[in-house]
């Protein structure tokens, strides 16, 4: 179980993209975010099965795009692919 299941669970019940302040993130996450995830982009790097934080986003079908100087970061609907 990760502590990131909780930001997870939030994402799926949203549809489109929506925005957060890193605060509001972290109020969602037990134990908040990591230093890092305030001071560096790559922390919200997408599509790395290696970070649960990454899958966190990832299996709610969302990518993360920060914007660190406003401290914020929008969360975009993957475009998924029909077959």
């Amino acid at each position: 179980m990760s502590k990131y299941n909780a930001l997870r669970d939030h994402l799926r019940c949203r549809t489109g993209e929506v925005g957060y302040t890193l605060k509001e993130i972290s109020d969602l996450v037990p134990g908040g975010l990591p230093p890092s995830a305030y001071r560096y982009e790559a922390w919200w790097a997408n599509g790395d099965p290696s970070h649960p934080h990454s899958r966190s986003w990832g299996d709610a079908g969302f990518t993360a795009h920060p914007d660190l100087a406003r401290g914020t970061v929008r969360f975009v609907p993957e475009q998924r692919t029909s077959q």
